[in-house]
Order: structure tokens, then sequence, then C-alpha cells
């Protein structure tokens, strides 16, 4: 950006003021509508993947894959002991699970970028209103300063004016 050049988020605040228009919006309904269906489920597996409901659920998987393993078809298990048929789920599990977190956490990035901005540019205006209020308020003060100054005067001259008549009337 060249020196003195507005950036885009100072110029949509500018013109907010010039068009007395209002910055402050829910802009989650928006971030909600763009999403893709990929993101829709990379959200819901990561809001399901860090839960309590997820750690319980499998936790009890693994402890009901090892029983049934162990005890219950102690003479022909599926997964005998060392259980490599069950490590081997784990690892694809958290191969697959890794990236779809990412990419929620990089989206819920993307989001909080977005509030920021969106944040910046109320504050932004805000205090440009505030600074145009000010102003005003000083202008106005100034102004009524002058009116009070042509006040005073024009009674100070009524008040000679007065003196003079009684002196008149005193002679």
């Amino acid at each position: 950006m060249e020196k003195g050049e507005l950036a885009d988020i100072d110029r949509d605040v500018m013109e907010a003021i010039s068009n007395n228009s209002i910055l402050s919006e829910n802009i989650q309904e928006v971030m909600d509508d763009t999403l893709t269906t990929g993101q829709r489920v990379a959200d819901k597996v990561a809001s399901f993947g860090g839960s309590w409901a997820f750690i319980l659920s499998f936790f009890s998987f693994l402890v009901l894959w090892i029983i049934v393993n162990l005890y219950i078809l102690n003479t022909r298990p599926f997964d005998p002991y060392p259980f490599i048929l069950l490590n081997l789920i784990l690892s694809c599990l958290a191969a697959i699970q890794a990236p779809i977190i990412m990419m929620s956490q990089n989206r819920l990035e993307q989001k909080d970028r977005q509030r920021a901005e969106h944040d910046y540019k109320i504050n932004l205006k805000a205090e440009l209103e505030i600074q145009l209020l000010s102003e005003k308020i000083d202008h106005l003060l100034v102004h009524q300063s002058k009116k009070l100054l042509e006040i005073q005067e024009v009674q100070t001259d009524y008040l000679d004016d007065l003196m003079r008549e009684v002196k008149n009337l005193r002679k």
C-alpha cells in the first residue's frame, strides 16, 4: 500500500460514516452460510473429537475390544494379544482425524481474523464518530461563547446608556 493510500478497511469505515450507515452486523450468520459441506463435516468431526462424549465412548470401545479378544474369544480371538488390528485402527483414526481437526482449526482462525477485522471497523468508526461529535461540541461552545459575548456587549451598552440617563436625570 502506498503512503497516504487508505486501506480497504479504512475505506469501508469512511464510506459508512459518509453514508451514515451502520457497520455492526451479525457476521456469524454470513460466515456460516458460506460453509462448504466439507467444512461443515470438519467442524462436526472436530467438535465431536474434542468432546468428553468421544473420549468416553472411545475408551469404552477400547475396553470392549480388549475384553472381547482376551476373555470372550479366548480360544480364537480375531485380534490376539498385542492387538495389531486395534493399533492399525487407532493409527488410521489418528491419520484421518488430525488433518480434519486442523482444517477446522484453520477455519476457526479465519473466522477469528474476520471477527477481529469487523471489530476493528466498528471501533474505528466509533472513534471517528466520537471525534466528530467532540468537534461539533467544541464548535457549539465557541459559537455560544461568541453569542454570549455579543449579548454581554449589548447589555453593557444598555447599562452605559442607563448610567448616562441616570446622570442626566441627577443634573
